[in-house]
């Protein structure tokens, strides 16, 4: 396979000077998408470059993969023919305020409309957040069906037991003086650190101050909608959420050494109920899952996992009252999900009021209120719900200040709540 590097230039494009004089202009925070500017991450043409960073979050590195593999041309541009948003989102009074939003592009579903003219004159655009819809098939949703919990109305829920969604996928775009702002640092800190601890692999964080949006090869997030999207601005119509963070061997592979599958299926079930008609049972509301890709409380799972075992074989098995001091052993702190950025999401969406927030989480409520969007009712995971192993982290949690409606496990009680060990 001939590779599409035999005809590219071998010197090497250093990142720590500028790339050109054509680069259009990034103003964050403007209302109107052309005094705004689009943001332009493509390696194509790098003279057009705005950005640190380019396009795809994580899967950055899998795209240079590809053209190394001569897989993949490097001049390719995408195709935006037919990518439109299947649901118009926005925009929304929150866009225009550089603070409320500073971990997307609001503008990110609509490039190939609010950005034509320059996409015409040749400017690599990408989307970093596309809209499509979807349907959603969970046994534990059949399930409530069968036992009459759900009732389908042939629109949103069908006999099958399936959930008819609106979906949208989330590139982290980071404007890195509102980023410093949400964490209590000065930029200046933040972009050297952020160089420090890749290994120093964006040397423009330290070298090009003008470049103010950086795009990080992290994981971003996917947000599933239950009913229309724009009912999720409207703070009277009733809004039911749940903000989950990844959890690989529970979402996907159902272990049960915490509550991550049965509280987000859990929530599921409330946002399908929360947004059916009255009629069918349900709330007449509309539904909203956040998913954001922070596995292991963003320690990632080899950490996750050595903590498992930890736990597991400490003097006196796994009990509550060690949890979070076994992970801070292994990962000198207890949780880097920092929920300072997840609300950005929810501006994004326009939503101003969250109903029924199905989350226990102190942080992340704190998070949500904390940014101008206000909570009633607080929805925590049923009891019979909790897997007998995740007990021991369900009881640290709520001893920790996660909401519960009943009794707050006191020092004899997480000594005594111990989980199973590892044979």
């Amino acid at each position: 396979m001939s590779s599409p590097n035999t005809t590219a230039p071998r010197h090497i494009r250093l990142t720590s000077h500028s790339g050109g004089t054509g680069a259009p202009s990034l103003l964050w925070g403007a209302a109107n998408p052309a005094v705004r500017g689009p943001v332009v991450g493509t390696t194509t043409s790098r003279e057009h470059r705005n950005v640190i960073g380019t396009h795809s979050g994580s899967y950055s590195v899998y795209r240079a993969l590809a053209v190394a593999a001569g897989a993949l041309s490097r001049s390719h541009k995408a195709d935006l023919t037919n990518t439109s948003p299947t649901d118009a989102i926005g925009p929304y009074p929150q866009w225009s305020d550089p603070e409320r939003i500073v971990s997307l592009d609001p503008w990110g579903a609509m490039v190939a409309d609010v950005f034509a003219e320059e996409l015409k004159a040749g400017v690599d655009i990408r989307p970093t957040i596309a809209v499509t819809k979807a349907h959603v098939i969970l046994p534990e949703v059949i399930e409530a069906v069968q036992k009459g919990r759900l009732k389908p109305d042939g629109k949103m829920l069908l006999p099958s037991g399936a959930a008819m969604v609106t979906k949208a996928a989330i590139e982290p775009v980071w404007y890195l003086p509102g980023v410093a702002k949400r964490f209590g640092c000065t930029e200046t800190d933040l972009r050297r650190v952020l160089f420090e601890e890749t290994g120093g692999m964006y040397p423009e964080l330290v070298t090009r101050g003008d470049l103010e949006v950086f795009l990080p090869p992290i994981g971003g997030q996917t947000i599933y909608i239950f009913g229309s999207p724009r009912d999720l601005a409207n703070p009277e119509v009733e809004l039911t959420a749940r903000v989950h963070d990844e959890c690989n061997g529970s979402d996907v592979f159902g272990s049960d050494i915490c509550t991550c599958r049965p509280y987000l299926t859990h929530a599921i079930e409330e946002c399908i109920r929360g947004a059916q008609p009255r009629e069918a049972g349900g709330r007449g509301g509309v539904g909203l899952i956040a998913y954001s890709r922070k596995e292991g409380r963003a320690l990632g799972e080899v950490t996750k996992f050595l903590v498992y075992n930890a736990r597991k074989r400490q003097v006196g098995g796994d009990t509550a009252d060690q949890y979070f001091a076994r992970t801070e052993c292994v990962a000198g702190v207890q949780d880097m999900r920092f929920q300072e950025l997840m609300p950005d999401v929810l501006h994004w969406l326009g939503v101003r009021k969250i109903h029924r927030l199905v989350s226990m989480s102190n942080m992340k409520y704190d998070a949500i209120t904390q940014s101008g969007i206000e909570v009633g009712e607080r929805v925590n995971i049923p009891d019979e719900l909790i897997p007998a192993d995740a007990r021991v982290e369900m009881d640290a949690k709520m001893a920790a200040g996660y909401f519960t409606p009943g009794e707050v496990p006191d020092a004899r009680k997480l000594k005594e709540t111990k989980g199973r060990e590892l044979e």
